[in-house]
Formats: structure tokens, sequence, C-alpha cells
């Protein structure tokens, strides 16, 4: 949100080539109607930095948006009225030195604080090689920077005080990923900064345990931060810079949940909290593994030292039915007492809302409190073919596992053999998180018979240190052993035919789909989009974000060798026994194409049903509307064939598809 209190937001636009664009709205009470693209026409609002990006955006202090533009990974100062102006220096080479992140500006409205990675002037750097520093950047176009914090290998969240003397950061080190072990730091910025971290002040971490993310300078000048160090990511206070006394601020309200936000530390520019212009601080939590099924909430509580206060005295957003109660991205209006967050729930799509918030003291604000400004769908679905999930606690090898279950639903059609076929999701990271948000894709297959569940497996991030931590050592085993535990949960109670189980996933969803089809013998059909195959060159062959990520979730490369390839899919095809549909793009920089075609060469020699699709211009994961499209059709006509589904409209629509199957067609 602007000085204006305008809202920005991003917009993905699978229809226009999968390109972000930037949009505004009219603020509060403005006569601006509607919303209209800010970003220029054909521009891609989208940063490369740790190749996941996020914090692509700023609002520039004396007007205008700071912008970083994908294609050249240059940074724009766009102004109405004006042409954008490029604050980089320009690119050398068609790949680009420099990639930019994070963006805040600094008090002095000539600079912007944000991450700078470097890829070396013919921008191919091995990752090795790749250098990551906090950086001030001029907004005179010069192409100045001054870099002022180096020496760590990430770096994230820089942010400057209000009144622009000092700056905080997050950083860490290869071995480590933000939601392992970070340090929060504050160096001095007035009188030149540095640097020379020997001027910068450790606030928080560094006992190579604990997570700090997320700082934020209160507008009284004290700092916040979310760490879990209580073993759930709360939100602290901190006292002088240096102080090692750390003062809980809201911990009994969080109730032993996680308020960072969804999927913390994949992305730049998440945050899980933020100041309303009173000083009252509103925050979201995850506490499905706490409150028996109360995903998110939205509280706002004030500034104060006292926790009990803070109880006592928080405002919570209502939950009638339509509200939104999935939450990310909280903003201020600057200007009053609104918050502006992306929400959703689970029978309507997602948008971004305004609420007004209600005084300190009031509880259950009336549903009329909360404005819808922009949705990311303007079809509206008879709720009669909506499924909605059902959280389940399910047994697993470590305890109880966690999912959200989806029963087949339509308003026109019904199950006539009995129990429905069963799709097993695995989401990606694999330390990311299923949600209960509406989602097309699954609607897409409860509304064509299919019953869906989307297994938060051991790992998953909304459920504590602990729960996260399970996967610590054991990628490729813990989870595993989760999504098969899920599908057997479902044929027990009644709610799938054991005969047609099917199991999915992208990325390391993609490696855990893999794994469960050649380790245990429970499905009987499955695909993998753009997912893990070989540990070993994964190991050796992706980007620098991720480079060490597999010392946590598997062992050391190539000390612990024989732990690789026990566990690599690729290297025990003689025990697969079902048929695979793999689907990736042919730009992916994080598991490289040849991953899917090892395997899918393997699986045709050994002359079992399998098909390999190639989405041309994808990098990691499809954002064209016509890829999606087709990786979706194609992967119902996979199972339709294979496990003999016969039906009325778009089942029998799939498998008339044009789609070879190799091993099963002519």
């Amino acid at each position: 949100m602007d000085a204006a209190g305008r809202v920005h937001w991003l917009e993905g636009r699978p229809h226009e080539g999968g390109r972000y664009v930037l949009v505004r709205r009219g603020g509060s009470g403005s006569a601006e109607p509607g919303s209209s693209d800010v970003s220029p026409a054909g521009s891609n609002v989208r940063t490369r930095v740790h190749e996941y990006g996020g914090g692509a955006y700023c609002h520039a202090l004396a007007g205008g948006i700071i912008f970083a533009e994908y294609t050249s990974q240059d940074v724009y100062l766009a102004k109405v009225g004006e042409e954008p102006l490029c604050l980089t220096p320009r690119a050398t080479h068609p790949k680009g030195q420099f990639r930019f992140a994070d963006f805040a500006p600094q008090k002095n409205g000539a600079e912007v604080l944000c991450v700078r990675e470097d890829h070396g002037a013919a921008g191919d750097a091995r990752p090795s090689e790749v250098v990551n520093v906090v950086v001030a950047l001029s907004l005179d176009g010069s192409g100045r920077m001054r870099v002022l914090a180096a020496g760590r290998d990430f770096y994230a969240h820089p942010r400057p005080s209000p009144d622009g003397s000092r700056f905080a950061y997050v950083a860490w080190d290869l071995g480590a990923m933000p939601w392992d072990a970070t340090r929060l730091w504050v160096a001095p910025f007035e009188g030149g900064a540095t640097a020379d971290t020997a001027s910068h002040a450790l606030v928080a971490g560094g006992d190579g345990d604990t997570s700090v993310l997320q700082p934020a300078w209160h507008p009284s000048g004290a700092l916040y931060f979310v760490s879990d160090a209580s073993g759930y990511y709360n939100i602290y206070r901190a006292g002088d810079a240096g102080d090692a006394e750390l003062k809980p601020a809201v911990r009994a309200i969080a109730k032993d949940a996680d308020m960072s936000g969804p999927k913390p530390g994949w992305q730049f520019g998440t945050q899980g909290f933020a100041f309303l212009a009173d000083g009252r601080v509103a925050s979201f939590y995850a506490g499905a593994a706490s409150d028996g099924g109360d995903w998110g909430q939205l509280v706002v509580f004030p500034d104060s030292e006292d926790s009990a206060e803070a109880a006592a005295m928080a405002v919570e957003y209502g939950e009638a039915d339509g509200l939104p109660r999935i939450f990310s991205d909280l903003v201020p209006d600057p200007q009053g007492s609104n918050l502006n967050f992306m929400g959703g729930c689970p029978s309507s799509p997602g948008g971004v809302y305004e609420w007004h918030v209600p005084p300190a003291g009031a509880k259950r604000p009336p549903r009329e409190d909360a404005v819808l400004l922009a949705c990311c769908s303007l079809q509206r679905i008879d709720e009669a073919y909506i499924s909605k999930p059902e959280l389940v606690k399910f047994p697993t090898t470590l305890g109880t596992a966690f999912a959200y279950f989806y029963p087949p639903t339509n308003a026109e059609c019904s199950c006539s053999t009995g129990a429905p076929p069963l799709l097993v999701k695995a989401h990606g990271g694999p330390t990311g998180a299923a949600s209960p948000k509406f989602s097309p894709e699954v609607q897409f297959w409860t509304s064509r018979g299919f019953a869906v569940i989307d297994v938060d497996y051991g790992g998953s991030c909304g459920y504590g240190r602990e729960y996260r931590r399970r996967l610590r050592g054991s990628w490729g085993v813990v989870d595993v052993d989760d999504v098969c535990n899920a599908a057997r949960y479902c044929v027990q109670r009644g709610l799938a035919d054991e005969t047609r189980l099917a199991i999915d996933g992208g990325s390391a969803g993609g490696f855990t789909t893999l794994c469960a089809l050649v380790f245990h013998e429970v499905f009987t059909a499955g695909c993998s989009m753009y997912g893990v195959a070989d540990l070993a060159t994964l190991a050796g062959e992706t980007h620098k974000f991720e480079s060490r990520y597999l010392d946590g979730l598997v062992g050391k490369y190539p000390q612990d060798r024989e732990v690789f390839e026990e566990r690599a899919p690729i290297r025990f095809l003689e025990r697969m026994s079902c048929p695979v549909l793999f689907l990736h793009g042919d730009e992916d920089k994080m598991v490289p194409l040849n991953q899917a075609q090892l395997m899918h060469a393997a699986l045709l020699a050994k002359g079992l049903p399998c098909a390999l699709k190639v989405y041309e211009g994808e990098q990691h994961g499809f954002r064209k509307a016509e890829n999606i499209e087709d990786a979706l059709t194609s992967e119902l006509s996979f199972y339709a064939r294979i496990f003999g589904l016969e039906g009325a409209g778009a089942v029998s629509e799939a498998v008339a598809r044009p789609f070879t199957i190799d091993n099963l067609d002519g």
C-alpha cells in the first residue's frame, strides 16, 4: 500500500504467457474506480533470486513503484505518466549478471535496500560461485550500488528503521536452510553504512538451532521478528541492539501455533505480521496441530510486553461462512486502521480483502466489515459442485500425520461402482504445506469422480518445529510412509477403492511420489511433475539456494553416497510395477529435465505404460494457461485409461483426447 492508501498486488496471468502484473486499486474512500495495471504493458514483475523469487516490488517513498523485470532482471522505478527508469546497470549478457529482490526504501528517499545475487559477468556462474549481498541501490538511475552486508552465503529481509539510522537483516550459510538456522543482525546506516560486520550487532539466532525471520520495525522504533525458539514460530520483540534478552510479544495468543505465514523462507516478501497506524500488531497463525482444525486465524493485539494483556485485548477476525480464513501478506493502511490481506476459504476463490479493524476489545466483528477488493476468478460456482475439505489425523510411522480429505462432489453425477478412485497429493518443498483454501486443481478432480487427500506429511510447516524436523535425514522415508498411510487410511474408512489409488506431486512432491511407487506397493498409478529421481544428480546440478539442502534431508554428498543411492528411485526400477506419467518444463533449473527423461527411458525399456510430456518455455512449475490445462487433462486421461474409468462429460472427453501412452498404445 502506498502513502495515499492505494492497494497494490501482483496478478499471475496464465493467459498472458504466465507473466505477473502489478495492479493498483484506489485508496479507502477514493473516487478512483476499479483497478488498473501499474507495471508497463508486456512486462513481467518477477525476480529469480534463489530461483523461487518473491519480494519483486515495493513502493518508493517519493512516489512510484520499484520492481524487478523478469526477462532482464533489471530493476525499474515506475511513476504514473512517466517512462520507467532503469535503476540497475544494463546487462552486457543476455543472462544478466545481477538479480535483485526483497526491496525496502530507505527513509532518505534516495535509495532502496535489497538483496543482490551476482551470477558473474556472463551470467553463468556455478552455484558455488554465486555471491549474495545486501546493497543500497540508488534511485537516480545512475546504477550506483553500495554493499551494506557481505560475507554470508544468503541474506533476506533488509529493513531500514523508521528514522533511517539503522537497518536489520537476516543471514545464514550453506548447510542450513532459512527454517533451520539463521541470524538476525542490526547495523548502522547513517554516517556511512559499511559491509564490515564488526559494526553489526547480533540480535537473535546464532546458536545453530534457531530460525529467525521476518524482522519488522514498529513505528515506535522497536524491532519485531518471528523465531521458532519456543518450538513454534512466535512473534518476539527485541531489546536494544545486541541485547540477548528476547521478550515474547504474543506467546499467549499463539496457542502453540506458527505465526510466520505460509511456507516461511521459501520466497522473499513473506510477512506473517504487520503494524497498524495506532501501534497494534496484526498477525495470522496456523493452529491445525493444536486446535483441531483451526488452520488459520487473524488476530490484532496491542503493542504490549504483557502477553496476558495482549491476549485479553486481542481482536479476532470472524469465521462466518464465506469469510476468508486462510491468510497471507498482511498490509496495513498507513493512515488508518484498515488491514489488507490475501485471503481465501474452502468454498470460493481467494482474493484481496480489506478489513476495517474494530477497536481493541471488540470480538467477532460483523461479516460486512470485510470487503473483497479483487478476486482471482470472476466465476461463481454452485456449492453443489464444490468439495469441502475435512482435516484428518491419521496414524503413521512417527505417530500422527495430517491431511485434508476432499470427497468426490458433483450434483449431476454419482459413483456407481462403490468407493471412488483416490488421488493422493504430495506437496513440494518438502518443507511446504497443503492448504484448505479453494483450489481449482483439487476441484477439477473431485468434480470428476475422484476423492483427493492432500497430505501434510512429516516435515511440513505450520505444525511447529518438531513436526517440521521429522524429515531431518529422512527425506524419502518419513514423507513416503505418510502418503502411503494416508491412502491406507482412506481405504480402511471406505473412502477409496484400493485398486484405483493414484499419487501425484511436483518437485519434492514428485520425489515422494516416485519413492512411493518404487519402494511400496500401495498405488496403482502415479504422476511426477518436475520431480526428483536421482538424489546424487540433484546434489551436483541444482542451484545455490538448494545446493546444500540435502545435507539436512538426506546427508552430505559424496560422504553419504550410499544413503543417496538407497533412496534414489531411478536405481531401483526393477521394483516399479505400475504406470507413471512424467510432466516437465524444458527450462527447469531446479530439477533438470534429464531426471524425468532418465526415468521415462527406464520405464519404457521395462515395458510399463508410461509417458513423458515436456512443456516448452516452462521453468519449475507451469504458468502458461495452455500448459496448466493440458497437464491436468493429460493426467486425468492417463488415470482414466489405466483404471478403465467410464463416465460422461469431462471424463469421456479426457479419454478421447489424443494422448499417446507408451507401452499401452500401438
